[in-house]
C-alpha cells in the first residue's frame, strides 16, 4: 500500500489505499518511516497519494486501538525533515488528521483545486504529534494553527494557499509533472551544492 519508485536519485512515494481514503496503518506509517529514513542519497523526494484523498488520516479502527498515540508518526515526520534534498507533498485531494505531520515536514506543498485540509485532533480526543503545531506555526503563524486545530475548521486549497500553508495550486492532470520541474533543478545539481543550500535556508 506504500509504494516507492527511484529514477535518477528522484525517489517518489505513493500512498496507495484509495478504497479507504488512503487512512495510514501501523505497518504503512513504518514502511514510510523506513523509506525516508533510507532516503539519505536521494536527491529530491515527491510525497503523493491515489485517488481522490491524499489521506485520510489514521485508520479508525487502529487509532482506536492505540495507533493515535503511537511514536510512528513523529518518526516518520521527523525523518522527512531530516533529509538533506528537496521534499515536495503533492497533494492529490484532501488532506486531514495525523498525515498533516509528513505533509508539514516537506519543504514544499502543492495540492489540486478541491483538496482541503484539516486536523480535527482535539475533536477526537489527542494531542498532536509535538513538532505539528510548531511546523504548522512556522508556515501560517500562530492565530491560524488554532485555527485549525483548535477550531477544527477545514480549510480549502485557496485558504491554505493564501495562509502560506500550500506554495502552488495546481489542476490535477498537472499535479506531478508540476512537482517533477520544482525538483529538477535539485535532481541535476551537484548533491553538496543543494545540501550546502538546504542547510542555508533553515
Amino acid at each position: 500500500m506504500i509504494e516507492l519508485t527511484k529514477v535518477d536519485g528522484l525517489w517518489t512515494v505513493t500512498i496507495n489505499r484509495p478504497d479507504k481514503a488512503n487512512s495510514l496503518t501501523e505497518e504503512m506509517l513504518r514502511d514510510l518511516a523506513d523509506i525516508a529514513e533510507s532516503a539519505g542519497d536521494a536527491r529530491a523526494l515527491i510525497l503523493t497519494g491515489t485517488g481522490k484523498v491524499f489521506s485520510a488520516g489514521a485508520d479508525l479502527e487502529e487509532a482506536r486501538n492505540g495507533l493515535a498515540l503511537s511514536g510512528v508518526w513523529e518518526r516518520l515526520s521527523s525523518a522527512i525533515a531530516a533529509l538533506p534534498c528537496l521534499k515536495i507533498a503533492a497533494l492529490n485531494g484532501t488532506l486531514a488528521g495525523g498525515a498533516n505531520g509528513m505533509v508539514l515536514a516537506c519543504d514544499l506543498r502543492i495540492a489540486v483545486p478541491n483538496a482541503k485540509v484539516f486536523y480535527p485532533v482535539m475533536k477526537l480526543g489527542f494531542l498532536p504529534q509535538p513538532s505539528d503545531p510548531k511546523r504548522m506555526a512556522a508556515l501560517i503563524g500562530p492565530a491560524r494553527t488554532k485555527l485549525i486545530l483548535m477550531s477544527g475548521q477545514k480549510i480549502t486549497a485557496q485558504q491554505a494557499y493564501d495562509f502560506g500553508l500550500i506554495d502552488r495550486i495546481v489542476p490535477p492532470e498537472d499535479l506531478m509533472q508540476t512537482a517533477h520541474d520544482l525538483v529538477a533543478d535539485s535532481v541535476a545539481a551537484k548533491p553538496e551544492i543543494a545540501r550546502g543550500i538546504m542547510d542555508m535556508c533553515q
